[in-house]
């Protein structure tokens, strides 16, 4: 299938590594300009050398920390120098943020500014030239809905699914489609950290129906898909990349 993304343009952020950096690589491939946005310029630049290697073009690399005050604004700036137009948006940066229930209002401000906050001023910020050129497409990765605990990030998050419901219902008309992909377990560096190998092998046994953990790049694969042209007849929806693991059918 052709996907009628050559010549497109994305704005990617937590690319580094993991889900981030596979969705980049996957763009890449279907001749997108991608701006590659985060902290570690070392790991940026691996990237870049990897997706020219393999035959894409050139990636814009952007320092960025979504932390920083104004850095949606300044991020969205520095890919509209690199890119001259924003396509599409990957919001990829984010963390998981256990709490208990007597953790202070400043935890909780980090976990909603970084995992909501920042998606929701980032995506704004890249709407006056995607309405400008009449498309668009961002991209959501979130979390779950069924946390083991209080963890502040499944909050977010649960924001970001109703908030970008909402949106979608305001930018249909201007051609700019907004979806959410929630990741089951994908192999990461963070996975790789707080899950030994034999957890995860014992936990892909009992609740993951494939019998495995995922890979970025099977993640990728949905996401591309839906910033591209094809898909634009989907919208506002909630899409899991997650082997079966969630056991809710709607």
């Amino acid at each position: 299938m052709d996907l009628q993304l050559k010549g497109k343009t994305a704005l990617v952020t937590g690319a580094s590594q993991g889900i981030g950096r596979a969705i980049a690589k996957a763009l890449a491939a279907e001749g997108v300009r991608v701006c590659i946005a985060a902290r570690r310029r070392e790991l940026l630049e691996e990237l870049a050398k990897e997706i020219v290697a393999a035959g894409g073009p050139a990636p814009h690399i952007a320092l960025a920390d979504v932390m920083s005050e104004g850095a949606p604004k300044a991020l969205t700036q520095e890919a509209l120098k690199g890119l001259g137009q924003i396509d599409i948006l990957i919001n990829c940066a984010g963390g998981s943020r256990p709490l208990g229930i007597d953790a202070p209002d400043e935890k909780w401000q980090e976990a909603m500014t970084l995992n909501f906050t920042r998606v929701r001023q980032l995506t704004h910020a890249v709407f006056p030239d995607m309405i400008k050129h009449g498309w668009g497409r961002i991209i959501n990765i979130t979390g779950k809905s069924e946390p083991e605990g209080l963890n502040a990030a499944f909050s977010a998050k649960a924001g970001v699914h109703a908030w970008s419901k909402g949106l979608s219902r305001e930018i249909g008309k201007h051609g700019i489609t907004i979806n959410c992909i929630p990741p089951g377990r994908i192999m990461s560096e963070q996975i790789r950290r707080n899950y030994p190998e034999e957890y995860r092998k014992e936990h892909a046994a009992k609740d993951i129906p494939v019998g495995r953990y995922g890979e970025p790049e099977e993640l990728a694969a949905l996401a591309v898909f839906l910033a591209s042209p094809v898909a634009a007849y989907i919208t506002g929806t909630v899409m899991p990349v997650d082997g079966g693991l969630r056991r809710f059918a709607f």
